[in-house]
């Protein structure tokens, strides 16, 4: 496992660092991993929502070939000018 060291970091932003640590009962250096991991995505992460994007793709492509009929937002807009 790699080892970081942060300089410079600006006070404010320490402390807030430290109070989220206190909340979550973390230390400094827990918590700073854990903000870590949960921001900024891994290649297998990256991967995955690249699957599901392509997936979501592919289902909004097929529904477009598939509906004929007006959609409902379509259908209100034609009642509202009723």
């Amino acid at each position: 496992m790699a080892t970081l060291y942060v300089e410079n970091v600006p006070e404010e932003v320490y402390e807030a660092l430290r109070a989220r640590a206190k909340s979550n009962r973390r230390s400094i250096a827990a918590e700073t991993i854990s903000l870590l991991e949960n921001t900024l995505p891994t290649r297998s992460e990256l991967r995955r929502r690249m699957v599901f994007f392509r997936q979501v793709q592919r289902m909004q492509a097929r529904q477009k070939t598939r509906s004929q009929a007006p959609s409902a937002e379509d259908l209100l807009r034609e009642d509202r000018g009723r």
